[in-house]
């Protein structure tokens, strides 16, 4: 992220909207708008949006993995397994 360039006042989005979403597109982007010289909201292109939720996922599923290790909630390899095959098994009989 280019601070100078990717912080702007709200009045600049509204006078040139248009030319910052395209600009976001292109970029897959993020700028910061501004109101009164605070930080107020964030722009950002959709696949860039996206990206990050789908990180944010796989975070999110990696901490609570790491959470049922530690409280010991797991089962071996081979019960996995035999429950992969079962799962496949009621699928194929449906």
């Amino acid at each position: 992220m280019n601070f100078k360039k990717d912080i702007k006042p709200i009045s600049f989005f509204k006078s040139h909207a248009a030319e910052v979403i395209k600009n976001l597109n292109e970029t897959h982007g993020t700028m910061i708008i501004t109101q009164h010289g605070e930080a107020k909201a964030i722009i950002q292109d959709i696949t860039e949006y996206e990206r990050i939720q789908e990180a944010l996922a796989l975070l999110k599923m990696a901490a609570e993995g790491q959470k049922d290790f530690k409280e010991g909630n797991t089962i071996s390899a081979a019960e996995m397994i035999d429950e992969l095959r079962a799962l496949t098994v009621e699928d194929a009989e449906k």
